[in-house]
């Protein structure tokens, strides 16, 4: 019955530090019902609920109960004003909403471990024994949270409007060239026996892998005009509009591996061609032949396809040596080269 009890008390008090914390980032009191903020935005019910959801928030089930902050409406307000505007086709507000919260929900995982660390001494001293008072403990966590707050929209403006005028100017050099559609080079990297990797490491071994991998990776992609379209695990997938600066990152890339312990070998794979750009990621038969060439490829070696080979044949850079045509899922004969200095 003791046990029972203290971990009631546990809930009530971990609950409550949850309300002050939410209260405290959500900048303002939860206050309206969703229909109550249907009312206040002129949006239908149905629309409000829709793009919620998108947002990658769970639908309120309980729609008599008080969920939405001002801050909420106002956020209504800002998506459906763009396509009112006719900035936003109608058919892909749902689908930008989406792309714009699964950033942000990747974005506040890692930020949340911010705040974490400074309650989780607190929290293995309550379960100790050691008696702490549950309210210090929200409100320091409130403290944290209003001091993490300014600083970090801060950065993030910053980091989106350099991103943004990056690749604003990406688009700008691409004459005029469809931007969903465009012409690219596409490349895979993934290190080479990954998973049994993680087998012998512990988990602050495979963080130190991972960190030390995609800081790597990342420097020298930007250092050669490309960019990174996302980190998988133990594979990056990146773009050039060069395909120049594509086989350089790929053998810098793998000059980075060779070049120290702390990462194991690479497979680098590259592919060139018209590819659908959709919200920051890359789709089409491109993308595929690049991770089967970089799934083919010879641990610290280069694979790349006939189009990037007639790409870079007359470049006195590189040198070319041509394979055996490959089986490979979805292809049955896909023509692969070797590249080297």
């Amino acid at each position: 019955m003791a046990d029972r009890a203290h971990e009631r008390r546990r809930a009530r008090e971990f609950k409550m530090i949850q309300a002050e914390v939410e209260r405290s980032l959500l900048g303002g009191e939860v206050k309206y019902t969703a229909e109550q903020v249907a009312d206040l935005t002129g949006i239908p019910l149905e629309r409000a609920q829709r793009l919620w959801v998108a947002m990658g928030f769970a639908r309120d089930d309980k729609p008599d109960e008080p969920m939405y902050t001002d801050a909420d409406v106002d956020a209504l307000r800002a998506i459906t004003s763009l396509v009112d505007a006719g900035i936003i086709d109608p058919a892909l507000e749902v689908s930008v909403t989406r792309a714009l919260g699964q950033a942000f929900s990747r974005l506040a995982e890692w930020q949340l471990g911010l705040l974490n660390s400074h309650i989780a001494d607190r929290v293995r001293n309550h379960e100790s024994g050691e008696e702490v008072d549950p309210r210090a403990v929200a409100a320091a966590a409130s403290l944290v949270a209003e001091q993490m707050l300014p600083t970090l929209e801060k950065l993030q403006s910053y980091a989106w409007r350099r991103h943004l005028a990056s690749n604003a100017a990406r688009f700008f050099d691409s004459r005029g060239e469809d931007s969903d559609r465009r012409t690219l080079v596409i490349g895979f990297a993934d290190m080479v026996g990954y998973t049994s990797l993680t087998r012998r490491l512990d988990v602050a071994e495979l963080t130190t892998l991972l960190e030390f991998f995609e800081s790597a990776v990342t420097t020298v992609i930007s250092q050669n005009r490309g960019w990174v379209i996302k980190n998988v695990g133990d594979e990056v997938l990146f773009a050039a509009e060069d395909p120049v600066d594509a086989a350089r990152i790929a053998l810098s890339l793998q000059d980075a591996a060779q070049s120290t312990e702390e990462l194991p070998n690479l497979r680098v794979g590259l592919a060139m061609g018209e590819v659908l750009v959709r919200f920051g990621d890359v789709y089409g038969s491109v993308v595929n032949i690049a991770a089967r060439l970089t799934s083919s490829a010879r641990p610290s070696t280069v694979l790349i396809d006939a189009a990037m080979a007639e790409a870079l044949s007359p470049v006195h850079e590189f040198q070319l040596r041509s394979l055996r045509t490959l089986r490979v899922r979805g292809y049955s004969r896909l023509k692969a080269y070797t590249l080297q200095r």
